[in-house]
C-alpha cells in the first residue's frame, strides 16, 4: 500500500449525474463536509478524479490524521475513539494509529468498530475561494496536495 490521501466532500449533489453520486457513495462521502482516508491505489485515484467536481483531496501529515482521529473519529454507536478501542485494535495511542494510517500499514475501512468516515463542520471563516472551481484555477475543488492539511484543521 502507498501513502494515504484525505478526501473531503465540499459540494452538494443537486442535479448531479447518478454515476457521480454512486462514486461518492462508494467513497463513503454521501453528504457535504464528510471525509475519509484512502490509500493512493489507482482504483481510488480514478474514483477521486471522477468525483472531482464535488470533492477535494491531498496528502495529509501524520499530525493532521491524529487531529482528525481525536476530534472527529467515531466508533460504532457514535462514540469517540477511546483507549479501550485502541488497545483492542492493537494500538497504544492515537498517534500510533495515525502513523499506521499515514504509512499505509492499515486502512480506516479495515478497523473493526471504527466508522470509515469523518463528519466535519464547515471551515471556520469559510472557504477562501469559489467552491465551484478547480483548486488550481482559484477554486476549492480537486487535488490540492499538502494544502489539504490547512483545510482539514479549519474543518475539525
Amino acid at each position: 500500500m502507498g501513502k494515504s490521501l484525505l478526501a473531503i466532500r465540499i459540494r452538494g449533489g443537486v442535479n448531479a449525474p447518478t454515476r457521480d453520486e454512486d462514486t461518492l457513495r462508494m467513497l463513503r462521502m454521501e453528504r457535504n463536509n464528510m471525509a475519509t482516508l484512502l490509500d493512493d491505489r489507482p482504483e481510488y485515484l480514478g474514483m477521486l478524479q471522477k468525483a472531482k467536481d464535488y470533492i477535494t483531496w491531498g496528502e495529509p501529515t501524520v499530525e493532521t490524521i491524529r487531529l482528525v482521529l481525536e476530534r472527529r473519529g467515531r466508533a460504532t454507536g457514535d462514540k469517540a475513539i477511546d483507549q479501550g478501542l485502541l488497545k483492542a485494535l492493537g494500538y497504544e495511542s492515537v498517534e500510533a494509529l495515525a502513523l499506521a494510517l499515514h504509512s499505509g500499514e492499515t486502512e480506516l475501512r479495515r478497523l473493526e468498530g471504527v466508522k470509515p468516515f469523518f463528519r466535519f463542520s464547515p471551515p471556520s471563516k469559510g472557504f477562501k475561494k469559489s467552491v465551484k472551481r478547480p483548486y488550481r484555477n482559484e477554486g476549492e475543488l480537486g487535488y490540492r496536495g499538502e494544502a489539504i492539511n490547512e483545510l482539514a484543521k479549519k474543518m475539525c
